[in-house]
């Protein structure tokens, strides 16, 4: 079961930073995956700094082993101060530490609830209140949960459940039961929309209740959304050991689920190797990347290191929708939650060829930072295997 998670987030209006903080991190050896949203006090970079601080301290104290999350959140609780003038806590929070198998624990503390969704039906929790040893008007909720496919769960901070908050359709605002109703709708409209799509689609819609479109606080919303996974593999730059090319496409072959090649030394080998004939693209390539190429059976064919250079560029500054070779490998990529990488350590001389613009580098480097930024930036699981 994989775990598709995403956060949408706007600012308050005529702010210049977020207030609300949203953290999460995978941990693809524990099959394990930890989030924290926090809403610091106010908005705009007070806000910001105090968010990020409650997020980021609770996500490190969660992810030790040693701590665990119920504990973690005490320590947090029990350690916020109290705004002097508001008389109110410097942040809010909601956590949740969760594994492939469903197994989770939930902890918030100021917070709206959470809400959890089972084939159209919102479910109800029972749950633990753990009261504050420091703040007598300060408590959490604790919950330990067991999801199972299709399941999502929706965090939000109170720009949203409060959206319209004294405005001419809502005067008591969107509130937690207006959220459901926009949840079930789309889900029943939309039954295998992403957390990414649903997570914009709860921030549009909680702006658009607001006057003007101008919200008058940030809006954040996580959804976490359990379904099988989707799989795909990259096979990129020839073997070390020539002798191994035929094991590494049978393997290549026998792969179930999407599958590129990025390299055109790559595709002469699956080509020879499994008697697949190459057709070079008839489009005109956009740009200086070189057009992909077809084979059968074989979801996407591009140029190697060029293309695999553009892709790190247009995934580190979200650049998406982009009509050309690494534009369609980014969607290939974004398109699928377990990527696996076939990488080939044989050198090219290709790549050391002064005439090539300097910022390439060996592909090794490349794919280890291509993987790094789909784990911490679109939480994607992914694997690499050298040959």
């Amino acid at each position: 079961m994989f775990i598709d998670i995403d956060c949408s987030q706007v600012k308050k209006y005529n702010q210049n930073a977020f207030g609300d903080y949203f953290v999460s991190k995978r941990y693809p050896d524990e099959s394990r995956l930890v989030a924290v949203l926090s809403d610091g006090l106010g908005s705009g970079i007070k806000a910001n700094i105090l968010s990020c601080m409650t997020a980021t301290m609770l996500l490190r104290f969660i992810s030790n082993d040693q701590i665990p999350i119920k504990k973690s959140a005490e320590i947090i609780m029990n350690s916020l101060p109290v705004c002097k003038v508001r008389h109110i806590s410097y942040s809010t929070f909601s956590a949740i530490d969760c594994f492939d198998d469903g197994n989770a624990r939930i902890v918030e503390e100021g917070n709206p609830d959470f809400v959890w969704i089972r084939d159209g039906e919102v479910m109800s929790p029972s749950f633990e209140i753990i009261q504050s040893k420091t703040f007598k008007n300060r408590k959490m909720k604790v919950y330990k949960l067991k999801f199972q496919l299709g399941d999502r769960v929706v965090f939000c901070s109170d720009g949203v459940t409060q959206a319209g908050l004294g405005g001419g359709r809502l005067k008591l605002g969107l509130r937690r039961d207006g959220l459901i109703n926009i949840l079930k709708e789309k889900i029943a409209a939309e039954p295998k929309i992403s957390s990414s799509e649903l997570s914009a689609y709860i921030v549009n819609q909680a702006r658009n209740i607001e006057t003007d479109r101008n919200p008058k606080d940030d809006i954040s919303a996580c959804v976490l959304y359990f379904r099988e996974p989707r799989e795909s593999l990259i096979f990129t730059g020839p073997p070390y050991h020539q002798q191994k090319d035929s094991e590494y496409a049978e393997l290549f072959k026998n792969f179930k689920g999407k599958k590129a090649i990025c390299g055109g030394t790559t595709a002469n080998l699956i080509s020879r190797e499994l008697n697949i004939p190459i057709r070079m693209g008839t489009t005109i390539s956009v740009g200086k990347l070189p057009s992909i190429s077809y084979m059968d059976g074989i979801d996407l064919v591009t140029e190697g290191i060029l293309t695999l250079t553009k892709t790190l560029e247009y995934l580190e500054n979200n650049e998406q929708d982009i009509d050309n070779a690494a534009g369609k490998l980014v969607k290939f990529l974004l398109d699928s939650d377990c990527i696996n990488f076939m990488v080939g350590a044989k050198l090219n001389q290709a790549h050391y060829d002064p005439a090539l613009p300097i910022e390439i580098e060996i592909r090794k480097n490349i794919i280890k930072k291509i993987a790094g930024v789909l784990q911490d930036k679109y939480f994607k699981k992914v694997t690499v295997q050298y040959m």
